[in-house]
């Protein structure tokens, strides 16, 4: 009786004599990763679902879409972000949150030398945005002071909105609404520092 198999060891009949280990499995199709979107989460079988977002996160993220937008808005046209440099605007700043003080203390205030300090008040007295006056309390001391020019300069330096864009667009909201917009604001702001957050960023240690 002949070997039903041939010299290669396989039969006519496919499989048959044929190891098993050679036998190749129908290829399965493989399945595309599952679509991300944010907010969404997969569960299987390429269903999304929306993932729950708290009331409070929805708010806040709303609230900074709307504060990125007012800026986009109402922001300043007329001139440059700042007029002032930045060793001026540091001594204008220190003066109006601190009073008058020497040259010597303004100096240590703003971490520099004495006479880099009393050229940049020097260049500052010029301009008109600041003032020597002797010390009611001790003669012999020289103090120096913001003018009226000088408040006036470090206001305008330290608007980002445009106040004129502003009060156009307040004049038309219903009456009560600004003022509730502004009170608001103000609650905030101090909800936030009252968690420790400082008002130019930043927490407390």
């Amino acid at each position: 009786m002949r070997d039903p198999r041939d010299s290669s060891g396989n039969t006519g009949n496919p499989g048959v004599g044929i190891p098993l280990y050679r036998l190749r499995r129908p290829a399965v199709p493989r399945q595309a990763p599952p679509l991300s979107l944010p907010g969404m989460r997969n569960r299987g079988r390429g269903r999304l679902t929306r993932v729950a977002v708290t009331g409070e996160r929805a708010r806040a993220e709303r609230f900074a879409e709307f504060f990125h937008a007012v800026y986009l808005t109402f922001h300043r046209r007329d001139r440059p972000r700042s007029e002032l440099p930045g060793a001026s605007r540091a001594v204008l700043e220190h003066l109006a949150l601190a009073g008058p003080l020497t040259i010597g203390e303004a100096a240590a205030h703003v971490r520099r030398a004495q006479s880099v300090t009393s050229e940049i008040v020097t260049h500052l007295e010029c301009d008109g945005l600041l003032e020597r006056e002797n010390d009611p309390g001790d003669r012999r001391r020289t103090l120096i002071w913001l003018t009226p020019a000088g408040h006036e300069a470090l206001r305008r330096d330290r608007e980002v909105l445009g106040v004129d864009l502003l009060a156009r667009a307040m004049a038309r909201l219903p009456p009560g609404q600004a003022d509730a917009l502004n009170a608001a604001m103000r609650a905030l702001i101090e909800c936030a520092q009252s968690d420790g957050v400082r008002p130019y960023g930043g927490e407390k240690s």
